[in-house]
């Protein structure tokens, strides 16, 4: 499949080139290749002299097993094996270790040791709807600011909606300083004796009620730790925004990954749409797993017709008696080709062996008879007697001799037969490969087009599909070389 006319191409190399370019982000709707895709870049980057980490969040680990590490974690790890002056590390966001890691660096060690151990903190760090999200931008800014690396490349956290990815950071950050939070922290902040009449006049229906929805254990545990983060409030937000606005920043690229399908294309339009709306530059669409062929000037209703005409023709030409015989069982001693077709060439066999060759009275040989070997060649004459033991003078030698003539000469015609019958077979399941394949392009080149007569401004990359998964820096290798190929037209 080649890109449309209508699509701008996607210039991989020179994005990951350009010094300027500092954050590229791989986002799309789940199981589009963006690890690996993210990966890929990652390689490509390294072995063009540049100082990359990659950020995965994928909790698969795929990253880690390609790039031959045992293991990924919220450290990033050098890999080796990459060809070239650059360098590439990988880590994989725990989520749980960055929010701690946040605590401890913005509190002090009473305060966040308080933190750490109190119930609901355990809970909000391991699974609060859009913690993860929010723990990749928090690392992705202490990657940046570190600035150890020249480009970074995040792989975005695997959801129902990629829109998650720039809802969540706003998301939790609105929880967190919002009126509920603000509500419950006001007891702490008056203090004293006031503090908690305000609390028990107060908040006393409020808290009654929460009580029993939630357990009044849970809402002291909630109290609690507002009243250790109350310092912390006011960080998360201005982190958030922060890093909101590093993502609208000229150095960083978006990437929205999809493959060639509608559900995922639908959502890499809605995305392109909302990255618009945002102001966030958008560098391309990645298309993974695009499928070709190299016959494709053969349609599909052409090879399928040829496919059909193959198979009349292979009925056409079998004679009546096979037809009668269709699926009856290979005769012993025919060739291993001929049973494995399952056609009717045994019926041959009793045509050939003929009341006129058969010898009327029963032959009782003195001595062991061998066999002929069904290998032997079509130059056995009358000579090859004497390499038969002998016989009783009253047996039909004469025709024993003919008798195992004609059976080779069976067995050569049946592994021919069954030849001719195996090629014919085997293309016209081909050709009906093909034409399937073919429909299957058709159907990729329509939803493609689509997109793009949507958005024609975005560029787009197309990355044929592999034979199989992608398990090493190898594969990687490949995956990056079909991507910036991918942005060329054909």
């Amino acid at each position: 499949m080649t890109l449309d006319s209508a699509a701008a191409p996607l210039h991989i190399d020179p994005l990951l080139d350009d010094p300027a370019t500092r954050i590229v982000v791989c986002c799309g709707s789940g199981g589009v290749g963006k690890t690996t895709t993210a990966a890929a870049l990652g390689v490509r980057a390294a072995e063009r002299g540049r100082k990359v980490v990659v950020l995965t969040i994928d909790p698969a680990r795929r990253l880690a097993q390609s790039m031959g590490i045992d293991s990924l974690d919220n450290t990033p790890r050098q890999v080796k094996g990459v060809r070239g002056p650059g360098e590439l590390h990988a880590m994989m966001l725990d989520m749980k270790r960055t929010f701690d890691e946040i605590v401890e660096a913005h509190a002090d060690p009473e305060r966040a040791r308080a933190i750490l151990e109190n119930p609901f903190y355990q809970s909000l760090s391991a699974g609060f709807a859009g913690t993860q999200e929010y723990m990749a931008m928090e690392k992705l800014g202490q990657l940046r600011s570190r600035d150890d690396w020249d480009l970074i490349i995040v792989d975005t956290p695997p959801s129902r909606s990629a829109l998650d990815f720039l809802d969540a950071p706003k998301r939790l950050g609105s929880f967190l300083d919002g009126k509920f939070i603000r509500l419950l922290m006001t007891p702490a902040k008056m203090g004293g004796r006031a503090g908690m009449k305000f609390l028990n006049v107060g908040m006393s229906m409020m808290t009654g009620t929460l009580g029993k929805l939630l357990g009044g254990q849970f809402l002291r545990d909630v109290q609690t730790f507002i009243t250790a983060m109350d310092t912390m409030f006011g960080g998360f937000r201005t982190r958030a925004d922060a890093t909101y606005r590093l993502l609208q920043a000229p150095g960083t690229a978006f990437l929205v990954v999809a493959a060639p399908e509608r559900d995922a294309l639908r959502e890499a339009a809605y995305f392109v749409e909302r990255l618009a709306a945002e102001e966030m530059p958008l560098a391309g669409l990645v298309l993974n797993r695009v499928h070709g062929s190299g016959a494709a000037r053969l349609s599909a209703e052409r090879a399928r017709a040829a496919a059909e005409n193959l198979e009349d023709s292979r009925i056409v030409d079998q004679g009546a008696g096979n037809a009668q015989s269709r699926g009856s069982a290979a005769p012993e001693g025919s060739s291993p080709e001929a049973s494995e077709t399952h056609e009717p060439l045994e019926a041959a066999v009793p045509v050939v062996a003929a009341d006129s060759v058969v010898p009327t009275e029963p032959v009782v040989p003195t001595e062991p008879v061998v066999p002929a070997s069904p290998h032997a060649s079509d130059e056995s004459d009358a000579s090859d007697v004497s390499d038969v033991p002998a016989m009783p003078a009253d047996s039909a030698a004469p025709e024993s001799v003919a008798s195992g003539t004609a059976s080779v000469t069976t067995s050569d015609a049946i592994s021919d037969a069954a030849s001719v019958t195996t090629v014919e077979q085997l293309t016209a399941g081909l050709l009906r490969l093909h034409a399937e394949r073919m429909q299957v392009l058709a159907r990729e080149e329509r939803t493609r087009d689509r997109f793009t007569a949507l958005h024609p401004e975005v560029a787009v990359a197309e990355v044929p599909a592999l034979p199989g998964d992608v398990h090493d820096l190898a594969g990687l290798r490949a995956i990056a070389d079909r991507l910036a190929a991918g942005g060329t037209t054909g």
